[in-house]
């Protein structure tokens, strides 16, 4: 069996390319997120680094089709992955431009994102670029089957961006191992993607800290114990997101390792059943 088919065998075979259009604006309050503006934010700091880092994303898959050109449910998983990003991406930039309209300074942060993975784009190998997706789909993965399978981490949170939340990371936990497939099929293996995802994770929350601290100082709380304070709890204590976040980092260093050992099935059956693309419009 080639290496191709083995991979293949791993990924969906099926993955739902969904078209919601979510609603968001003025009527969403800066602090939508019960557990303050600084939890808020942290939240709204993600949504910044996804229209452009999902385009790279799909340009790092797609360089990389030719490796699975002989397996049609590979080639099917690709498309239904650009497919679903493609609609993240959509989505995101509402969210951004919403964010843009609050007083954040959007542009110069996307603009940021963008120079950083341009360089990527021109100093990396391709398959290095694939890593580096595989590698950060990961994190997102984890992040979704975190909000999915903990309820509290949203729990009170205003309707729409919960919703929002909820959705991408139901999509990222369906399509979460499609570049890593498709980077095994392209000859990718173990010291390799764990030299690249140490460099993912340091460039990527090094980015995310320098663009939260941006964002604090927009909404003049960056020098607040409490907004601090209240950010820390929430990530390490209770609900401890961050805290449970990293135990599941650490198995893409465990030999053998695939991003389907991170099962969230059950959890994402339930909001299936519950989500209708059509009523957030």
């Amino acid at each position: 069996m080639s290496a191709s088919s083995t991979h293949a065998a791993r990924t969906p075979v099926a993955i739902e390319v969904r078209n919601p259009r979510f609603s968001l604006g003025a009527h969403v309050p800066r602090a939508w997120h019960p557990a303050g503006l600084n939890v808020t934010r942290f939240f709204d700091n993600l949504s910044v680094f996804f229209p452009v880092g999902e385009r790279f994303f799909m340009a790092s898959l797609n360089a990389h089709r030719h490796v699975v050109e002989d397996d049609p449910a590979m080639r099917r998983a690709i498309r239904d992955f650009c497919a679903q990003e493609g609609i993240h991406g959509r989505e995101h930039d509402g969210y951004n431009a919403m964010l843009a309209e609050q007083g954040l300074p959007i542009e110069a942060m996307e603009a940021s994102v963008a120079r950083l993975l341009d360089r990527v784009q021109k100093r990396l190998p391709k398959r290095w670029q694939l890593a580096a997706t595989a590698a950060l789909e990961h994190f997102t993965g984890v992040m979704g089957y975190l909000i999915l399978t903990r309820p509290e981490l949203l729990e009170g949170a205003h309707p729409s961006m919960a919703e929002l939340w909820r959705w991408h990371a139901a999509e990222e936990n369906e399509h979460k191992a499609v570049a890593f497939d498709v980077y095994e099929a392209a000859g990718g293996f173990y010291a390799e993607r764990s030299i690249v995802m140490l460099m993912a994770t340091v460039i990527f929350w090094s980015k995310v800290v320098e663009h939260h601290v941006r964002i604090l100082k927009a909404d003049g709380i960056v020098l607040s114990p409490r907004e601090h304070a209240q950010l820390l709890f929430w990530l390490f204590g209770k609900p401890g997101a961050m805290r449970a976040m990293w135990w599941h980092w650490l198995s893409w260093f465990r030999p053998g390792f695939h991003p389907n050992d991170v099962d969230a099935q059950a959890a994402f059956d339930t909001w299936r059943a519950g989500f209708d693309a059509e009523a957030v419009r």
